[in-house]
């Protein structure tokens, strides 16, 4: 199997080879920190040697779980928020077919998600096309506590025991969780739902390849034994022993953080295939939380093109110049279409006849990259051969360990997000939470000032 390539030529425009080089040094020690457990946030350094270290029996055991919900289902909830559902969503989005919602399809279930949003009219809605159907929910919670999440998870338990009672719902309800602790562990004990693990050591946006990803992946249909086959072989490929020049998440994060030096602090992440767009949100999430803390971090944005060049296209092309591209490049589409010829001719695109629909896609990409570089923004691209589960856990993992010695490049802790707390502490003041009395009389007093 090939592996996903990092191609760095265009970046290379913008920084010298000498200024890469001296990041070297700077990039073994941060991976080095990684793997010795030294730097900050070493508590949730469990994700790094994951891969490779999950057993076939606990892939059969996941696999087994989701057949059941399969097999039960016509709908299956994913409730989680942030790292506790946006992996998932970008694997299953990228692999499912675009319009899986129009599909008469018996053998699959629809996966939707909740707990990510409080929006009364989304649940409502949610609530209301699950009347009648067969549904299962995934509640994935470490603590069992976060708002958005644990809302969810109480409307939809109580639907579920309302149209089928508490003897199917135990069996449709699969709790991801704390081993230990924790609201939703006690719910999960007391319903007798299964329930999986949630690692201590490995913090929400870097869950993918746990239960946290892994089972709402499994009952989407799609291998889950792939996706970690290709996260173990890029784990080998970005070792600590594989020299810098091959080492491509070590050179992608040795790029961005010469480019952010160099006064590049926005990062666009760019896709031209509309089934990446969940890829980006995940990655957004990936790094924005891990890096943005301290006054310092690449802001991470993202856009889905050719769809935003017409709308971001013009800032990206000349707006001030402080950014740069990622563009993740899909070699071979999964399917074939050629462009057809037209007798009128009336929209003048006959010469593009008899050509397949991605070449055109790929031309659009290659003459924007041009446009944009030429424009004063630097490029790298990430090619990846093909859209399925092997070569996404490739792009995972390299996101994830570039993330890791990215973070420790600009010395703050990449595995914490204390700022996550201050919106969440105001809010429960506000609907005056118990226990947040003082909070409230401050920020009222905020309010009225």
């Amino acid at each position: 199997m090939k592996n996903i390539q990092l191609d760095i030529t265009k970046a290379g425009q913008f920084v010298s080879p000498e200024i890469i080089a001296a990041y070297e040094p700077q990039v073994k020690a941060a991976q080095e920190s990684l793997e010795q457990g030294t730097c900050p946030g070493n508590d949730f350094l469990g994700w790094l040697h994951l891969p490779t270290s999950i057993t076939k029996e606990f892939i059969a055991e996941l696999n087994a779980t989701a057949q059941v919900l399969r097999e039960n289902c016509e709908v299956v909830v994913v409730a989680g928020i942030g790292g506790s559902y946006l992996g998932a969503r970008a694997v299953i989005e990228a692999l499912s077919n675009s319009f899986q919602w129009l599909l008469n399809d018996t053998k699959n279930p629809v996966i939707l998600f909740a707990g990510n949003n409080i929006g009364e009219d989304y649940l409502a809605e949610l609530c209301d096309y699950l009347k009648n159907k067969k549904f299962g929910v995934i509640n994935i919670s470490k603590s069992g506590t976060t708002t958005e999440t644990a809302l969810a998870f109480r409307l939809l338990k109580k639907q579920c025991e309302d149209q089928f009672g508490k003897d199917v719902a135990r069996k449709v309800i699969v709790a991801v969780t704390d081993a230990k602790k924790g609201a939703a562990r006690t719910t999960a004990d007391k319903e007798g739902y299964k329930s999986f693990i949630i690692p201590d050591n490995v913090g929400g946006r870097f869950s993918v390849l746990t239960p946290v990803g892994l089972l709402p992946i499994a009952v989407a249909g799609f291998n889950i034994e792939q996706l970690v086959a290709g996260a173990a072989d890029m784990e080998k490929a970005t070792a600590l022993d594989v020299p810098f020049a091959e080492n491509p998440s070590a050179l992608y994060a040795a790029y961005r953080n010469a480019l952010y030096a160099d006064g590049k602090k926005i990062e666009i992440l760019v896709n031209y295939q509309p089934k990446l767009h969940y890829m980006n949100e995940w990655w957004k999430q990936l790094y924005g939380e891990s890096e943005g803390k301290d006054g310092k971090g690449i802001f991470p944005a993202a856009v889905d093109f050719t769809t935003d060049l017409h709308s971001m296209g013009q800032w990206i092309q000349e707006g001030e110049r402080t950014i740069f591209e990622t563009v993740i490049s899909v070699e071979n589409p999964n399917h074939k279409m050629l462009f057809p010829s037209d007798e009128e001719n009336l929209d003048g695109l006959n010469f593009l006849a008899g050509k397949r629909i991605d070449e055109v896609n790929k031309m659009a990409e290659l003459g924007t990259l041009l446009a944009h570089v030429d424009g004063g923004v630097p490029n790298m691209r990430i090619s990846v051969p093909e859209l399925n589960e092997y070569y996404l856990g490739q792009l995972i993992y390299f996101f994830e360990l570039a993330c890791g010695i990215s973070g420790n490049l600009l010395n703050v802790n990449t595995f914490n997000q204390p700022g996550v707390e201050a919106y969440k502490k105001n809010m429960f003041a506000l609907l005056n939470k118990p226990g947040y009395e003082k909070e409230s009389e401050e920020i009222r007093a905020k309010l009225n000032a």
